[in-house]
């Protein structure tokens, strides 16, 4: 028949969800400067356009990723299609790694080359920088809360790679048990280091008066490992999405790429806290230069 496809190229059909995506996403970037610095005469911290930019833009990858879910149990994804999934994964994969060197760099800039500041023409500044972590700062150690997380992510990453073996061996029990050892330890992660934060915030550690031209310390701690555990919660998401789908009769021991790809950026989250916990909590943690 002359409507036959005689290639293994998906053509995939006419989706609103990118334009959609883009508006939601300009709403939600409209909306963050308004809540940060006012706009349009919008009172500043005003969040309702940042909320709803957000949710379109959450809604928007649910009913996506649907479509995609879809496009996968009719057979679209074949070989060719899978292979161009894999090489996006890994793009995105590489492009998380160099949005964390960015906060690897300052980091190593001012451990490294702290003295530098020493240089300045402001007396506080001057004193603040002349050891690492700079005065004021009561940097975290890290054979507590940090060293059961690396522990937690660690064997997270076991439990998941005997899931992914089982599935791949036809083994769904013991895959749906793997997924549900690792979704419960990625939480059990996320809990100890919202306690590790409250527990920083509360009693002033790095945001305290003796530390005040010091706070740069606070802000890239901050980023480094706060990003990393929104990498961890999404992760987790991403795996508890894959266990309902394996819960749903998705998924076959050939056919399981969106359980491979979550697989994938689980270890890349485990590899990324074995770099922050060895250089920011311990190589350059509170013993630094002692």
């Amino acid at each position: 028949m002359s409507g036959d496809v005689h290639h293994d190229y998906h053509l995939v059909n006419p989706s609103p969800w990118p334009l959609v995506g883009s508006i939601a996403a300009t709403v939600m970037a409209v909306g963050a400067v308004i809540a940060m610095s006012g706009l349009f005469g919008i009172k500043e911290g005003n969040l309702s356009v940042l909320l709803a930019g957000t949710a379109g833009v959450l809604l928007t990858m649910v009913l996506w990723w649907m479509d995609v879910v879809k496009e996968a149990n009719q057979g679209d994804h074949t070989p060719v299609v899978s292979i161009g999934l894999r090489y996006g994964m890994i793009l995105f994969i590489a492009s998380e790694v160099m949005f964390f060197v960015g906060w690897f760099w300052i980091f190593f800039e001012m451990s490294l080359f702290h003295e530098v500041r020493v240089d300045s023409s402001i007396e506080e500044v001057r004193e603040a920088w002349k050891s690492w972590p700079p005065a004021g700062i009561e940097a975290v150690s890290a054979w507590h809360l940090p060293l059961i997380n690396t522990l937690t992510l660690l064997l997270s990453g076991t439990t998941v790679t005997w899931a992914h073996h089982a599935l791949a061996q036809g083994d769904r029990k013991n895959a749906k048990f793997g997924l549900v050892l690792t979704i419960i330890l990625g939480a059990l992660f996320t809990a100890i280091q919202v306690y590790e934060y409250n527990h920083i915030l509360g009693h002033h550690l790095f945001f305290n008066e003796e530390g005040a031209n010091s706070k740069l310390y606070g802000n890239a701690f901050f980023m480094a490992t706060g990003f990393h555990g929104f990498h961890v919660l999404i992760g987790t998401i991403f795996l508890a999405v894959c266990l309902a789908r394996l819960m749903g009769k998705g998924f076959s021991p050939k056919q399981h790429f969106g359980f491979e790809a979550a697989a994938w950026y689980w270890h890349f989250v485990d590899v990324v806290w074995l770099f922050l916990f060895a250089f920011i909590y311990v190589i350059f943690g509170p013993t630094w230069g002692q």
